[in-house]
């Protein structure tokens, strides 16, 4: 009863303490160690219950991030030792080796299997966007376009009294579109042709020839002169030849380059396999089918594999939905170079070059540039390989990582462009590597970066129509300095910062250089020019006269 009457008291709001016979013989407890009584012998003080219930929650968050850091570090680095682990007896025979088979095992060239694993999995972005935070970012860069157009065309409605609806930017870049879809075909088929021919002709013929040296140096001369002249000079020559306008001409430069490094990473993958099979005497030669090089030379990768994870289905409302963000990048791009671009440089070649100007110039560009670095990432590395994965159910969709992240350049050239990463570290660094011995790794980075930088330098001359090494120096002193510099070692946010820093002031050096060079060469032109006079930069002495 006495219980009962404290219910009652403690309803109508009493504050007069209620004591049971058995609470008046219970020892007085300390605060902390009173927060739970038998329900049915006493009370329970609801108010130290909540403040505790969040202090734990407090603990918990403040412990969550370590925690959730440290299990996926382990679940990271154990997923890809069962993966590694998995690869290694699935290319091995099933006999136990001894520790000198395993130690000479090592030391030859990994065979192609124990290079790049591919294993089903979704681009980065695509599961970020699942999260509303990030969403809301995507959103934030439409309503820019969005406002882009609106300024566009409020201003030409202004200026011209009308709505001007023409895109004649987009219609020059992308000119002569005839001749670039014949070229693509012709370096398509011939990339399909040669070098799958030249490789059967010499894997069949090569187990049973008497001069082995001297019929691989064949095929491989004859391949070689494929790269270099067919695919090589040919395309160049008509991008050049036709003066096929900017993105025209990217887009044959750029498959140019993507085919060389197709045709040289299916040689280079399935050499190795009839050389080893012709060692161990086997009774077949491992020729791959013409079908299997046809999916790798549309697949978007450029690591050569007979088989690739795929996917079940073709989700064709996702391959719509990234040709359409594409597109709408295309746009994007366009309006910025409109309003942002054209109008900052247009008059440049009107002004005498000096160094304040130059400044200017550099920070006026970064934010064009920064943009136009989102949009290249996003429209290519995203958007458009995403759209070829999916219809032809290429599971691997790591194309790229968290680069935005990084702390380092080392950790940024690594996880920009992981397609064309992989080749040059398999390809390039670890050849290099394997040809010269594991003593020269700053010799075989610096090749690395200096066959990068020639590629990238070749392919911005031969589609702006002129030598600028812009980004060759760009790529050469600061990339190879920054790559010591911010090296892995970085782990605090302030180098992220760093990192980004630079990265804008690039961009925008970028932008500003190459644009005043391109106006410059368009309103100084030179009569009976010479050959240093293709070198040197015309927007150093171009003074144009109102």
């Amino acid at each position: 009863m006495a219980g009962e009457d404290c219910v009652r008291k403690r309803q109508s709001g009493s504050a007069t303490t209620c004591k049971t016979h058995e609470n008046e013989e219970t020892p007085r407890r300390p605060e902390n160690e009173r927060s739970f009584q038998n329900s049915s012998n006493g009370w329970v003080d609801v108010d130290h219950v909540v403040t505790r219930k969040m202090q734990l929650i407090a603990e918990a968050e403040q412990l969550k991030p370590a925690f959730m850091k440290e299990v996926d570090s382990h679940f990271t680095e154990f997923v890809n030792n069962l993966v590694a682990k998995s690869a290694l007896l699935d290319s091995s025979s099933s006999a136990s080796c001894s520790e000198k088979e395993l130690h000479k095992a090592r030391t030859l060239r990994a065979p192609p299997e124990h290079g790049k694993i591919f294993t089903a999995r979704r681009s980065l972005l695509d599961e970020l966007f699942e999260v509303s935070h990030i969403r809301t970012i995507y959103h934030m860069f439409i309503a820019l376009l969005i406002v882009f157009i609106l300024s566009t065309l409020l201003v030409d409605f202004i200026d011209e009294g009308r709505l001007v609806l023409g895109f004649d930017l987009l219609v020059f870049v992308f000119g002569k579109f005839p001749v670039v879809f014949c070229t693509w075909l012709c370096m398509f088929c011939a990339t399909v042709i040669v070098p799958y021919n030249l490789f059967v002709w010499w894997a069949q013929g090569y187990r049973s020839s008497s001069h082995r040296v001297f019929h691989s140096l064949f095929y491989g001369i004859l391949f070689t002169l494929f790269q270099t002249a067919g695919l090589g000079f040919g395309p160049t020559y008509i991008a050049v030849s036709y003066a096929l306008p900017p993105a025209s001409r990217f887009i044959v430069i750029l498959e140019q380059v993507r085919l060389v490094m197709k045709a040289h990473s299916f040689i280079r993958e399935n050499v190795p396999r009839v050389l080893s099979s012709v060692k161990d005497k086997s009774s077949t030669v491992p020729i791959p089918r013409i079908s299997q090089y046809l999916y790798f030379l549309f697949a978007p990768t450029l690591i050569y594999r007979d088989n690739y994870p795929r996917n079940p289905t073709i989700r064709w409302g996702y391959v719509a939905t990234k040709f359409a963000q594409v597109l709408g990048s295309l746009f994007y791009a366009y309006y910025i170079f409109v309003r942002l671009c054209i109008p900052l440089f247009r008059n440049s070649s009107q002004e005498t070059f000096n160094l304040r100007g130059l400044v200017l110039c550099i920070f006026n560009s970064i934010l064009p540039g920064v943009l136009i670095l989102f949009l290249v990432f996003f429209a290519f590395l995203h958007c458009w390989l995403n759209a070829f994965a999916e219809m032809l159910r290429f599971a691997d969709r790591m194309f790229y990582k968290d680069w935005w992240n990084s702390t380092s350049y080392a950790n940024y050239y690594r996880t920009w462009n992981v397609v064309v990463h992989d080749w040059l570290y398999y390809y390039a660094y670890r050849d290099f590597l394997w040809f010269f011995g594991k003593k020269f790794k700053a010799a075989a980075m610096l090749s690395v970066f200096t066959v990068s930088a020639a590629v990238h330098e070749y392919v911005l001359s031969i589609c702006f129509g002129y030598f600028y090494p812009v980004l060759f120096f760009l790529f050469m002193c600061f990339g190879m300095l920054f790559n010591f510099i911010l090296n892995d070692r970085r782990k605090g946010p302030i180098w992220n910062v760093i990192m980004w820093t630079s990265l804008f002031l690039g961009q925008g050096v970028i932008i500003c250089l190459y644009s005043q060079e391109w106006y410059a060469r368009r309103y100084c032109p030179m009569e009976n020019p010479t050959f240093l006079d293709y070198l040197k930069p015309r927007s150093w002495s171009c003074h144009m006269k109102m």
